[in-house]
């Protein structure tokens, strides 16, 4: 056995562990639990595993990834790199950004508080009330006597259906609460506040504190998402945002995609890895310090709502996923109403009701009807055009009449993999690029603000980037370079690249850059989106110009310039006006059903209304998405109005 320690460019704790000489540094430290970002899953595509040896010997495949002078400077791959006794291994700090960089948002910040005020706002003009059936209610008894002898929870039960004026019998206590209940009613002296949840047939005891103490009844809105996961804490009587957290999955390391997820859950002990990682590793600590910001325990959330796509629902609940991903595409569930915290592990309130967002197809999920339900389009007259950038691309089309909705296979482009120096939006993220058409120097904008150094480039980024490139002529419209520069450089192959910043400016261990390699990807993502609308629109007999408003959601960065998203054919050319950038409308949504039972109902009501179209059994499709793999489009007469300035 050969001894494995892996240091950290962070300062984190050193971690040994033990390795067959068969195991990869990847699947050494997959086991390990140390954090390496591995978005092919070990593939040795994408180059994003990347370690430097400190001492001992790697036996290691050369790629394309690691240049002669990295190699030279102990630069490795950890998929490909193989123990050949005992060594050590730094872990740079990109390479887990994903998992370290977790993010306490400013809930001062305008653009949050205004984009979930916007949501409620929309709701309420709907007809959607944001009331829910939690409740506190104070009860005080008389302490058993030795000629009262009545048990604690059927005097609490009896005492709970006076104040309510309901019977005892229609009061449910579950276990959770019944196994610590003698102990806090004599704590209390038997005056405590109860936390309820009324239903229709009978009233369920979800808590009991002290009356003395103030009580916070709280709930947790979760929007996982293939990449990211984003989560706010709410107060559930007033609807106050108390806290608010993002981090990277942690299933990353596993895969970028949905499909490698699968694959890897269906390894001996994946499905519980697969869920520990986002569970144990990613919602719990973010659960903790959104309670430490809230000044809460994570027990005093007693509900949570989570939107995610149907293979992370499925990974969340530790449910067997093979089927989503084969012919003909049959998910365990699309609606689950039935599971509870301490069935998943939960930091919570041990009977907080999980209310999972519906999915509506293998490849359109809860984060898909939670955001239409916050988009609005189907309360409104006018024909809209809800979409998703995330992982997949995925698109809702329609109005008050109906709806239909599709997923295309665009990869985790617009959210920083398979990109070469791409990353989520998240501080060393650059966000916004403008380019010097004549000395084709950069002006970055980079999250973190002012003295924050590059680390890599967010979703928003790639895309201001590659229309930059294209309208300064630095490259054609088959993403190839034609210009030559200081910032221009080709490797061995002739495969050209542009230097956004260098190593001694940036805060990595290498140059940040985008390559022909990674505008081919993107070309391809930001084909799939233009190609799923144009066959969608098709097969209803609709054309771009009868579009009257797009929604454009997702968490790519602040914003997206949506006249560099049409320059580069990624969106229709309609007037720029009709575009509206509404954020992560899978977390509006999460937080909308979690605060509003009609809320939650009329999502319901909206899930099974939504026409799926699968596209890949679109004829003319893959031709449509071939042509729109090109800048802007093969077709120059979509895009009339497109000028460079």
């Amino acid at each position: 056995m050969n001894k494995i320690t892996f240091q950290f460019e962070n300062g984190d704790t050193p971690v040994e562990t033990f390795a067959s000489e068969d195991e990869n540094l990847l699947e050494i430290a997959r086991k390990a639990n140390v954090a390496i970002d591995a978005p092919c899953s070990g593939n040795a595509a994408c180059g994003k595993c990347r370690v430097r040896l400190v001492s001992g010997e790697l036996e290691t495949s050369k790629t394309a990834h690691i240049t002669d002078d990295e190699y030279a400077q102990g630069w490795r791959l950890a998929c490909v790199s193989k123990p050949a006794g005992d060594v050590t291994v730094m872990v740079p700090d990109i390479a887990t950004a994903y998992k370290n960089r977790m993010k306490m948002a400013d809930l001062d910040s305008p653009e949050e508080i205004e984009i979930f005020r916007s949501v409620k706002q929309d709701l309420e003009e709907a007809g959607i009330t944001f009331e829910n059936d939690l409740d506190a209610v104070r009860v005080t008894m008389e302490p058993p006597t030795l000629d009262d002898t009545m048990p604690d929870n059927e005097r609490l039960m009896r005492a709970l259906a006076e104040a309510l004026g309901t019977e005892a019998e229609k009061i449910r206590m579950p276990f959770a609460v019944l196994s610590v209940l003698s102990e806090r009613l004599r704590d209390a002296a038997f005056d405590v506040t109860c936390v309820i949840r009324r239903g229709a047939d009978e009233t369920e005891i979800l808590d009991v504190r002290p009356a003395s103490v103030e009580m916070k009844i709280t709930g947790l809105a979760v929007d996982i998402g293939t990449t990211s996961v984003a989560a706010v804490l709410i107060d559930m009587k007033s609807g106050e945002i108390l806290a608010k957290a993002s981090a990277g999955n942690g299933q990353i390391r596993y895969g970028a995609d949905v499909i490698n997820r699968i694959i890897e859950s269906l390894k001996e002990g994946g499905r519980q890895r697969l869920q520990d990682a986002v569970i144990r590793e990613t919602i719990n600590p973010m659960i903790h310090r959104m309670c430490h910001a809230a000044h809460i325990h994570g027990s005093q959330i007693y509900r949570v709502s989570v939107a995610g796509n149907t293979t992370m629902n499925h990974l969340l609940c530790g449910v067997y996923a093979d089927p989503v991903r084969t012919e003909p595409y049959i998910p365990t569930f699309f609606e689950a109403d039935s599971i509870y915290a301490a069935d998943l592990g939960l930091h919570t309130c041990p009977h907080a009701h999980i209310i999972m967002s519906p999915n509506i197809g293998s490849y359109v999920g809860g984060d898909i009807t939670a955001g239409t339900l916050a988009s609005c389009i189907w309360n409104r007259e006018t024909m809209s055009l809800f979409i998703d950038l995330g992982t997949n691309g995925e698109l809702v089309f329609g109005n008050s009449e109906f709806m239909m909705s599709c997923a295309c296979s665009a990869g985790p482009a617009f959210e920083g993999g398979d990109i070469s120096c791409g990353m989520r939006a998240t501080d060393g993220a650059i966000e916004a690029v403008t380019i010097d058409r004549d000395t084709m120097e950069p002006t970055l904008t980079i999250v973190g603000g002012q003295g924050q150094k590059a680390v890599g480039i967010c979703g928003s980024g790639i895309i201001d980037l590659v229309c930059e490139l294209f309208r300064c002529g630095i490259i054609n419209p088959k993403g190839k370079f034609v210009r030559e520069g200081e910032r221009i450089r080709h490797d061995k192959y002739g495969m050209g690249s542009y230097v956004v910043v260098f190593r001694e400016d940036a805060g990595s261990v290498r140059d940040v850059e985008i390559s022909e390699v990674d505008i081919d990807n993107f070309m391809r993502a930001k084909g799939a989106i233009f190609s799923a609308i144009r066959t969608m629109l098709a097969s209803l007999d609709f054309t771009v110009d009868m579009i009257d408003d797009v929604y454009v959601a997702g968490g790519i960065g602040s914003g997206i310039n949506m006249e560099n998203a049409v320059s580069i054919g990624m969106f229709p050319d309609i007037p720029v006006e009709k575009f509206h950038y509404i954020g992560n409308s899978s977390l509006s949504g999460a937080y909308t059903i979690l605060l509003s039972d009609s809320a939650r109902e009329r999502l319901k009501e909206l899930s099974r209304n939504i026409t799926y179209l699968e596209l890949s059994t679109e004829p003319g499709y893959m031709d449509e998405f071939v042509a729109c793999c090109f800048l802007p489009h093969t077709d120059a007469s979509l895009f009339p109005n497109l000028t460079f300035k």
